[in-house]
């Protein structure tokens, strides 16, 4: 488990200068890490199932980089090995466009908070999947940008326009970690597209409950940001946690289905199928060109509401 050892080293400063925290309780293990050198590249095809219930979209693809992103090498640590099983791609929302619900405003940018832990921070490449989330909505003409509170990352220029480097990823936290920086200061810049991708520490730490716990979080979201798009995902591989991750991603879609039933705007998409263990870097973070792949996930689910 030595690749995992690394909140020390991993954790990020909030920008408003407060320490955010780098691995909560218990040690060990977290998806906090040493920058690896990013390799390859790759696509894939990811599904989702979005809509008010009974609409069905598609998320396929992601992968590639952006020609005008930069990444950063550093030391690579190791183990790779299979990931946990897979959840079935289903979900529901609160709406869409073909619904009427549109969240991101008729002018202006729509606002993106990526949140989740060092895998939304980007340890392994910088920026993470931000950068080629930004390339694929800029080259279809869309404006966005990204808030968050976290130390910025990621390059100065993608595609000839500055880079939005904010996000709310902390290194090295958990579920309950996240949801205590909702509202506070998470939700301090009122986004309109949520990026949730969360997990992965819990599967060292303390894996039961796990899907109890992302649903509280996400009722904490439905909450303080009803009028926001909250776009739900399973975790990637984590090849030293397989089964925990197996069992808590079957578990996801039904999390979030309980909640777009009642109406809450909020879909899965599945960040698990179809991603190589080659595409983690250190057996815990993407590499470039799996960032890339996850880049694509997301696009797809929220390409129909970008204005």
């Amino acid at each position: 488990m030595g690749l995992l050892l690394v909140n020390a080293l991993a954790c990020s400063s909030a920008s408003d200068g407060s320490s955010d925290g780098s691995g909560g309780s218990g040690g060990g293990a977290t998806s906090g890490g040493a920058q690896t050198t990013s390799a390859g590249e790759g696509s894939g095809v990811s599904s989702t199932t979005a809509g008010a219930s009974s609409t069905t979209g598609t998320a396929s693809s992601g992968g590639g980089d952006s020609t005008s992103s930069s990444s950063s090498a550093g030391g690579a640590g190791g183990a790779g090995g299979s990931g946990g099983g897979s959840a079935e791609a289903s979900s529901g929302s609160g709406g869409s466009p073909e619904t009427g619900f549109q969240p991101c405003p008729a002018t202006g940018a729509c606002k993106v908070l990526p949140l989740g832990d060092s895998i939304t921070f980007g340890l392994g490449f910088d920026g993470g999947y931000r950068v080629e989330l930004f390339h694929l909505a800029t080259q279809d003409g869309h404006e966005i940008t990204f808030t968050g509170t976290q130390q910025m990352n990621g390059p100065a220029m993608v595609d000839g326009k500055p880079f939005p480097r904010n996000h709310e990823g902390i290194s090295g936290e958990t579920i309950q970690q996240i949801a205590n920086r909702i509202p506070t200061p998470g939700l301090r810049d009122m986004p309109h597209i949520v990026l949730l991708h969360a997990g992965t520490n819990d599967m060292y730490q303390t894996p039961n409950g796990a899907d109890t716990r992302l649903g509280a979080l996400i009722d904490e979201l439905i909450a303080n940001a009803p009028d926001a798009l909250i776009v739900v995902s399973n975790i990637i591989p984590f090849p030293n946690g397989a089964n925990a991750v197996s069992t808590y991603n079957a578990k996801v879609p039904g999390v979030v289905q309980e909640r777009a039933s009642k109406g809450a705007h909020v879909i899965f998409v599945d960040q698990f199928k179809d991603f190589p263990t080659s595409e983690l870097g250190d057996g815990v973070h993407p590499n470039k060109a799996g960032y890339a792949r996850m880049a694509g996930v997301w696009y797809d689910a929220i390409s129909d509401y970008l204005r």
